[in-house]
């Protein structure tokens, strides 16, 4: 079965947390948590402002990991953030908290390859590609990376987009040549078709701003949920 991830910024909503059990029940594979931080340089527009959102609503790692830990969501929860928030309390009490909680895996998209020795000894890392990372890298990058890798599948931050990035299918390729892990694909993946035909070039997909762009315009976790319903049927049919 093709792997399916949908995002959502951690405290953007008072309710923020029904909404992942809405997309287990949707299909999603694994539930990717973005922990906000105040410098997010690798997301666009859509999750910049759902950050924005949720730390004006004061949302703080204590408050998100306590009520990360009492949904207890039903598929493995993957967080994401920014290496400043793991630096800041040190490697092993920032992932022995997101374990507590209930968290599985960690993305640290800033966190170069040769720094994630200390962070990887405490929690799995999901590991990030993209179309310009050099064949011996990719192949490094699969070794290390837990659970899967993720194909960022242009050069650019996140961000819904009209059409699949062609540099999509040749990171794929190569990636799958590189590891065992399966291979999953973001940024930009904004529709059903878009998705369908990123999971045909790769393991599965991963979809952030165009979840979050129906979070923020009021959509209810039924509602949202609805679009990852939408994304697995046609990611199924791969």
């Amino acid at each position: 079965m093709k792997l399916l991830m949908p995002y959502i910024t951690a405290g953007v909503t008072a309710d923020w947390t029904a909404y992942l059990p809405a997309f287990a029940a949707a299909g999603a594979s694994y539930l990717e948590v973005g922990l906000p931080f105040s410098d997010p340089t690798l997301d666009g527009a859509t999750i910049q402002e759902a950050t924005s959102v949720a730390l004006s609503r004061g949302a703080t790692l204590d408050r998100i990991l306590a009520d990360l830990a009492a949904a207890a969501p039903p598929v493995p929860v993957v967080a994401s953030t920014y290496a400043n928030l793991v630096i800041r309390s040190g490697a092993a009490e920032f992932c022995g908290r997101l374990r507590a909680a209930g968290v599985t895996a960690l993305i640290v998209p800033d966190l170069p390859l040769e720094e994630c020795e200390e962070v990887a000894r405490h929690i799995d890392l999901v590991l990030l590609a993209s179309p310009a990372t050099p064949d011996a890298r990719l192949a490094e990058i699969g070794r290390r990376s837990r659970h899967f890798v993720y194909g960022v599948t242009v050069m650019g931050t996140t961000g819904e987009r009209a059409e699949l990035a062609a540099t999509a299918a040749g990171l794929a390729a190569r990636l799958k040549a590189r590891t065992s892990r399966p291979v999953l694909l973001g940024f930009g993946i904004s529709t059903p078709a878009q998705a369908a035909e990123a999971a045909a070039l790769a393991d599965g997909v991963v979809v952030g701003a165009a979840v979050m762009r129906r979070v923020l315009d009021g959509a209810t976790p039924d509602e949202a949920g609805a679009y990852v319903r939408s994304l697995r049927a046609a990611i199924s049919s791969t």
